[in-house]
């Protein structure tokens, strides 16, 4: 289980990479051309600060890389005991790891200042903490038609600076339409269990990389940078996987 204000990791290798034509996970890359696009892929969860610090980075050195990128956003819990009903996020956080509500509050302003470097308005002590099962389906379904960058902006947006909830179905709902999505389908897909297993996979696969927290960017699968890195970092990464190093 990991804290929600502490997800941030270190930048590392996904293993070692072997040489310059084969990823650490065996894909072939040419050594002579310029890779066409580059694939990111975020392993993420909507109620962690780190994570949308992370995003807000990554658009920021997207923006100085000269090649495509595919960014995908894929499915993590941090807190699968996470209450069923939307609570305080503050007052969650001092009843689990001591301390009070005033501990809880001085840890958000840590994070909400380095939320505020990377151009962000974080609102911690409005928060609230709840399953988000439902908004992870929601971001697949968003995958499936094209929206999937929109709807993740918008549930980090809602929750972190509007103090929106991002739990509760007609709140879900919304915000998908705001996005993008249509409001049947939305309804359809949180009626039922829709992109549950889509949800599971990508759990079982950042198990499988060795994920211990979030936000998990996986680059081309030949790096991981784990952590809310500085955008050089990302940038970095993304021209050695771009020129097949």
């Amino acid at each position: 289980m990991h804290d929600i204000l502490s997800c941030s990791g270190q930048a590392s290798p996904l293993g070692p990479v072997q040489s310059p034509s084969v990823s650490a996970v065996g894909i072939k890359r040419p050594t002579t051309a310029l890779i066409p696009f580059v694939m990111v892929e975020i392993w993420s969860d909507v109620v962690c600060p780190w994570c949308y610090i992370g995003k807000a980075n990554l658009s920021k050195a997207l923006e100085d890389f000269p090649g495509d990128v595919e960014v995908v956003y894929r499915s993590f819990q941090l807190d699968p005991g996470a209450p069923e009903e939307p609570r305080s996020q503050i007052d969650y956080l001092g009843e689990r790891y001591g301390g009070g509500r005033e501990q809880a509050l001085a840890m958000t302003r840590q994070v909400t200042e380095v939320a505020a470097r990377a151009g962000l308005d974080f609102h911690l002590e409005d928060t609230q903490a709840g399953q988000t099962i439902d908004a992870h389906r929601l971001l697949h379904l968003a995958a499936d038609r094209g929206v999937q960058m929109v709807l993740a902006e918008r549930l980090f947006a809602a929750h972190f600076t509007e103090q929106r909830s991002i739990f509760d179905e007609q709140s879900l709902i919304a915000l998908a339409v705001e996005a993008g999505l249509e409001s049947s389908e939305v309804t359809d897909v949180l009626a039922s269990d829709r992109y549950l297993d889509a949800v599971r996979a990508d759990i079982e696969q950042a198990q499988a990389f060795g994920a211990t927290g979030v936000p998990f960017f996986v680059i081309d699968r030949a790096y991981a940078v784990s952590g809310a890195q500085p955008p050089e970092v990302f940038l970095d990464i993304l021209e050695q996987v771009r020129s097949g190093q």
